[in-house]
């Protein structure tokens, strides 16, 4: 079958909503150049979407954080009441925990991006001269969307696999893993967003002769 018949497949696939049909399309080499088109132009649109609305720029990952951290601290709050007060437990209160860790480390993994406070070597590079530094943050970028790529088809093939064979989270009766396991492509694409406002900062910073190498702060503000 040829690039393009595969590449076809995969659009019919996804338009048919049928994880079958996904799962078995998402198999071919095809899911790598699709995966990469449609990270580069969902990466823009979170983008524009962020640039529109400051408001989503500001808090969008922060606010799913949060309320992440507080439905796990509530579940294993009263997870521990549960057990030793009224010697009970849910079967759900240790499968749950970690799927609402793993989106609250992704989504942290996307906004931590833009505030640049991955291991980045701020300190080597601020002794580089100018054009030096725009090449280390250049490939910053290529690096980190080629990681944002190589994790979206992936966990985009394991979503569909899931749904395929309509997996449970266990303890649960109906709450299905795919429902969990899809936040983890759409946290890599509001990661591409944040990876292209960083890179047009830096060619702006470059332009208009502003430092490139700033210090980064945790939790700091956007």
């Amino acid at each position: 079958m040829g690039i393009w018949s595969e590449i076809s497949a995969i659009f019919v696939a996804f338009a048919s909503q049928d994880s079958f049909e996904i799962r078995n399309a998402l198999k071919s080499d095809a899911a790598w150049i699709v995966g990469a088109v449609a990270a580069a132009l969902g990466g823009i649109f979170v983008m524009w979407v962020y640039r529109k609305v400051p408001l989503l720029d500001r808090h969008l990952e922060r606010t799913i954080m949060v309320w992440s951290y507080l439905a796990i601290a509530f579940i294993i709050f009263w997870g521990v009441i549960d057990r030793f007060i009224f010697s009970n437990q849910q079967p759900w209160s240790t499968t749950i925990p970690p799927l609402l860790f793993m989106i609250m480390a992704w989504f942290g993994a996307a906004f931590n991006v833009r505030l640049r406070t991955h291991l980045s070597f701020a300190e080597f590079r601020t002794i580089m001269p100018r054009f030096g530094q725009m090449c280390c943050l250049t490939l910053d970028a290529v690096l980190w969307f080629v990681f944002a790529v190589i994790v979206l088809v992936t966990t985009t093939r394991l979503t569909a696999l899931s749904a395929s064979n309509f997996q449970i989270v266990l303890g649960t009766d109906n709450v299905m893993q795919w429902w969990f396991l899809i936040t983890a492509p759409l946290s890599f694409v509001l990661m591409i967003g944040r990876v292209f406002e960083n890179l047009v900062d830096d060619f702006r910073n470059y332009k208009s002769g502003e430092p490139l190498i700033k210090q980064a702060v945790i939790g700091g503000d956007v």
